[in-house]
C-alpha cells in the first residue's frame, strides 16, 4: 500500500475504487451503450422520474403556485455565497497565474463559428424575445466537457456542455458587461446534478473531501434519483455534435411563462471511437467533422403549463412532454471551418458565457439560475484577471471585434 492510500479514510478509498470501475467501464461503453438506451433507459428514467414526481406532490406548497413563479429558497444567499468561495479557492491552488481554466464545464474542445435561424410561423405564445421574429443572427459555440480539472477525454467526458452566444441582439440586457448577446447553455443531460443550489453546496464540500460519491449514496442523505438520471446520459461520447443539449433550468418566455430547452443535433449517426483514443480526441473529433462539413442542431422550446409538475426550482424534474410538446423555433448552423489550436486557446480565454446576457424576455429563472448570476461573474472575473486576459463581447464575424 503506497503512502497515499495510507492516508486515505475508508470513505475515499471507497469513492476512488467505485470511479476506477466507472473508468473501466467507458471502455466498453461505446459497445452496449446503444442497446441500453433504447431497452433500458426509458423504463428506468420513468420510473425515478415517478419518484421524483412523488417527492414533488409530498412538499406541495400550501399556497397555489403560478406559472413562471419563483420561489427563493431559505439558506440560498448562504449557499451562493459559499460555492463562490469554495470554487475560486480552488482555482488560486490549482492553477498558476496565466494558466487558469474554469472551474466548471473546464476543458473546451472548441469555440465556433455559427448562426441561429429564427423560423417563421410560429404560435404566437412562442413570439417573445428572440423569437418574436424570424430572423438569422450570427453566434459562437463553445463545446467542454465536464470538470473542474482536464483529464484525457476518456477519464472525464461522461457528461458534455454547450454554450452558445448569439450575437447583434438588439434591446435592453440584464447585464451590462455585453450590449448585443444573448446565451444559451445546456449540458447533454435532461438534468442538473442536484436538484438546487443548496444541495449543491453539500456536493461541493464532498468534492472537497474527496468524495463525491457520498453525496449521492449517505445513508442520512440520500441522493439516488439523481445519481441514476446522470447515469442514464453519461456515456463515453465520440463527439461533441452527436449529443442533445438541455437547458436543465428554466427561463422566462415573455410575460408570464416559463420554458425550458434544449439543442438537438440533426444528423442522428454517430462516430466511433478510436481503438486507443489520444487525450483529446474529443477536440480532434470536433475539428476533423468542421473540416469536412456543416453541422445542425435544432433548438426546441418546452413552455411550462403545470408549476408543479414542471417545477422551476427543481432541476432534477424532467418536465413531462405529455403535459408541454417541445417545439422546434430555431436552427443553429455551425459552419464548416477550420480550427487553429491558437486562436481557439485565445476565443475559450476572453469568451464569458452567463445565461444572464439575456433580454429581459428571457430571464433566468430558478434558484440555480438565481446563483450562477453571481458565481459566473465573480469566477469569469477571477480567470481572467489570473491569466491577464480581459472579457470580450465577440463581434460578429470575428470573435475580437
Amino acid at each position: 500500500m503506497t503512502t497515499r492510500e495510507q492516508r486515505q479514510t475508508p470513505q475515499q478509498l471507497f469513492n476512488d475504487a467505485v470511479l476506477r470501475l466507472v473508468a473501466a467501464e467507458r471502455r466498453v461503453d461505446p459497445y452496449v451503450r446503444p442497446l441500453f438506451d433504447a431497452v433500458l433507459r426509458p423504463p428506468v428514467q420513468a420510473l425515478t422520474q415517478a419518484a421524483l414526481q412523488a417527492r414533488l406532490r409530498h412538499r406541495r406548497p400550501r399556497t397555489p403556485v403560478a406559472l413562471a413563479q419563483e420561489q427563493p429558497l431559505p439558506g440560498e444567499a448562504e449557499a451562493t455565497a459559499e460555492i463562490i468561495e469554495v470554487m475560486s479557492r480552488f482555482l488560486r491552488h490549482t492553477y498558476k497565474p496565466g494558466t487558469a481554466q474554469r472551474a466548471g464545464n473546464t476543458k473546451t474542445y472548441g469555440v465556433v463559428k455559427a448562426s441561429l435561424q429564427v423560423h417563421g410561423g410560429l404560435p404566437p405564445r412562442l413570439r417573445q424575445g428572440l423569437f418574436a421574429h424570424p430572423s438569422t443572427y450570427p453566434a459562437w459555440v463553445r463545446f467542454a466537457g465536464p470538470g473542474p480539472l482536464s483529464p484525457p477525454d476518456l477519464d472525464d467526458n461522461g457528461i458534455l456542455s454547450i454554450g452558445v452566444k448569439v450575437v447583434g441582439v438588439p434591446g435592453p440586457k440584464l447585464l451590462d458587461d455585453e450590449k448585443h448577446t444573448q446565451d444559451f447553455t445546456g449540458i447533454s443531460a435532461p438534468t442538473f446534478t442536484t436538484p438546487n443550489v443548496v444541495e449543491n453546496v453539500k456536493l461541493q464540500r464532498r468534492i472537497g473531501d474527496g468524495t463525491p460519491l457520498l453525496y449521492f449514496l449517505g445513508p442520512k442523505d440520500s441522493h439516488l434519483a439523481d445519481l441514476v438520471m446522470q447515469g442514464l446520459y453519461a456515456r463515453t461520447h465520440s463527439s461533441p455534435l452527436e449529443t442533445a443539449y438541455w437547458s436543465c433550468a428554466s427561463y422566462l418566455l415573455g410575460e408570464g411563462q416559463a420554458m425550458q430547452y434544449r439543442f438537438v443535433p440533426r444528423d442522428r449517426r454517430r462516430g466511433r471511437l478510436p481503438r486507443h483514443p489520444p487525450d483529446d480526441y474529443l477536440r480532434d473529433a470536433l475539428a476533423r467533422t468542421l473540416h469536412r462539413r456543416e453541422v445542425f442542431f435544432d433548438l426546441l422550446v418546452q413552455p411550462q403549463t403545470d408549476p408543479v409538475r414542471m417545477p422551476i426550482e427543481d432541476a432534477s424534474v424532467v418536465w413531462p412532454e405529455r403535459l408541454s410538446r417541445p417545439v422546434r423555433v430555431a436552427t443553429l448552423r455551425i459552419e464548416r471551418q477550420e480550427l487553429d489550436p491558437a486562436e481557439q486557446r485565445a476565443r475559450a480565454d476572453g469568451l464569458s458565457v452567463n445565461p444572464w446576457h439575456a433580454l429581459p424576455e428571457h430571464r433566468p429563472l430558478g434558484n440555480q439560475n438565481r446563483a450562477r448570476r453571481e458565481v459566473y461573474i465573480h469566477l469569469s472575473r477571477l480567470r481572467q484577471e489570473m491569466n491577464g486576459t480581459p472579457h470580450v463581447e465577440p463581434g460578429a464575424d470575428t470573435f475580437f471585434g
